[in-house]
């Protein structure tokens, strides 16, 4: 994700005039918003699409990284033994 400081930097007066154009605007970029107030930043704003996919992006980073520290820590399972644990056949 790219940000783009001439667009993606959007200060609370605008957002108290006009929030459907903020709202619009981080749906269709794709792209958070830094909110600002007098120059410094205050809050992110960003959609609700792109805040789920970054949370699954992220879990599943988690769930990598736990799997290779099990590797690592020699907690490994047969892939029978795998399937067993996960009712699978």
């Amino acid at each position: 994700m790219n940000i783009k400081f001439s667009e993606d930097l959007i200060p609370l007066t605008d957002l108290k005039v006009n929030p459907g154009r903020v709202v619009k605007q981080t749906t269709e970029a794709h792209r958070p918003v830094l909110l600002t107030n007098r120059g410094r930043g205050v809050a992110v704003l960003q959609s609700v699409t792109d805040f789920e996919k970054g949370e699954e992006e992220r879990d599943f980073m988690r769930a990598v990284i736990a799997g290779l520290a099990d590797l690592d820590n020699g907690a490994e399972l047969s892939l029978k033994d795998a399937r067993k644990r996960l009712g699978l056949k």
